[in-house]
């Protein structure tokens, strides 16, 4: 054979796309055998007041000439679902048809004015075929658009233990959410029994102003329309649930301030529905109001019914420009037979005992906790415009230590 033959053949060999071995037969440039990897990125997003829709994308790295399916699926973590997202697009399979290289997963982030931490939830793929998943899941963080939440870094903390004493019971609101083995909410606004919870107060309590955040209980009190009423707080009992008769008791919280505005941390007798109030017996280890934010007050009720009702009151304030509100402190109680003393930072500040009030002595007896923010009422008066809402109230913690 000649020369010019060998070439001859050589040049049709190569028209006939003989070096081509790597390559598909349409000239596509992805070799072959060459599998498509399956990704999904992380995603975060901000939870507002509404619902509102965010897109995920599943994303194929090149196309293929075969179908290519993946499952999909969504797993709660701190973030529930149900309660802080829901799946749109129901979960199941995925299907890229040839030439498809993304496909979206819509999830509702549903809305609140709640105020949360950041949570987070995964969807996670699994199941792929004819493609390689490089990325199993993605984590959604939901960060909490409710952002005017103040809560102190500094301020007294009491003692862990106490000699001659145990600790029999303590909340430190460390959970994701309140403990309904401790506490119940009181709804309403206390009608139609006792309108204004008997204050002749203005708000409506439900547990959507509740919530933990950073291991404390916030209170928020706001000025909105629910219920017939302009303003809405929460009202927290552990009536039924957890009583208590004498001891220690630390409650560790940073108060809201405004006219009108009336927080709490306060007991109430146990036997209240057999002998009504306040023949039961009224403990207010705190109560303030907000238009004098540097002192609170620590009162005690009693009498043998409504008309006959009396109190003995002590204040107890800080120095100069300080307020209840800018760091935390400690309000106790040294509860023993005939025997009552307030404490304001580990200091007795006011004290009570038989021989201080006139009347029949009723705080020998089981007690429950009541926290709350009330607005408006015979105690502080009602807001005014100089009130800035939201208020809230902030427990780090409540503790009682029996001997």
């Amino acid at each position: 054979m000649t020369n010019v033959s060998i070439k001859y053949l050589v040049f049709a060999f190569l028209l006939s796309g003989g070096l081509f071995l790597g390559c598909d037969k349409d000239g596509d440039s992805t070799p072959a055998d060459t599998t498509p990897t399956l990704t999904i990125q992380d995603l975060p997003v901000n939870e507002t007041d509404a619902d509102a829709i965010v897109d995920l994308e599943v994303k194929l790295s090149a196309t293929s000439k075969i179908s290519v399916a993946v499952s999909f699926a969504a797993a709660s973590a701190t973030a529930e679902s149900g309660i802080d997202f829901e799946l749109v697009t129901p979960a199941g399979q995925f299907i890229f048809a040839p030439g498809e290289t993304s496909k979206t997963i819509q999830v509702k982030i549903i809305g609140d004015n709640k105020r949360e931490n950041t949570e987070s939830f995964k969807i996670n793929l699994s199941n792929a075929q004819n493609a390689t998943l490089v990325r199993q899941f993605s984590t959604i963080t939901i960060s909490d658009d409710d952002d005017d939440l103040f809560i102190p870094t500094s301020g007294y903390t009491s003692a862990a233990s106490y000699p001659g004493y145990n600790l029999v019971w303590a909340d430190e609101f460390d959970g994701p959410n309140l403990n309904t083995t401790n506490w119940t909410h009181e709804m309403g606004d206390g009608c139609p029994n006792l309108c204004g919870w008997g204050n002749n107060e203005l708000q409506y309590y439900r547990p959507d102003n509740t919530s933990i955040v950073n291991g404390n209980l916030v209170i928020t009190a706001k000025k909105e329309s629910f219920g017939g009423r302009d303003y809405t707080s929460s009202r927290l009992i552990t009536k039924g649930k957890r009583d208590f008769k004498f001891g220690r008791i630390d409650i560790r919280a940073a108060l809201p301030s405004g006219k009108g505005v009336w927080p709490a941390l306060w007991m109430l007798g146990s036997n209240i529905d057999a002998v009504s109030w306040p023949a039961c017996g009224e403990i207010d280890i705190m109560e303030l109001r907000g238009d004098l934010p540097q002192q609170f007050l620590s009162t005690v009720h009693y009498g043998p019914n409504a008309n006959q009702h009396q109190y003995k009151s002590g204040a107890k304030g800080l120095s100069g420009t300080d307020n209840f509100q800018d760091e935390f402190h400690v309000f106790s109680m040294n509860w023993e037979n005939n025997l009552i003393e307030f404490l304001l930072d580990d200091v007795v500040y006011y004290t009570v005992t038989p021989a201080t009030i006139n009347g029949t002595y009723p705080f020998n007896n089981n007690f429950f906790f009541i926290f709350n923010v009330a607005i408006g009422g015979n105690f502080p008066g009602n807001p005014n415009d100089s009130t800035v809402f939201p208020q809230q109230m902030i427990v780090d913690y409540v503790r009682v230590f029996q001997k």
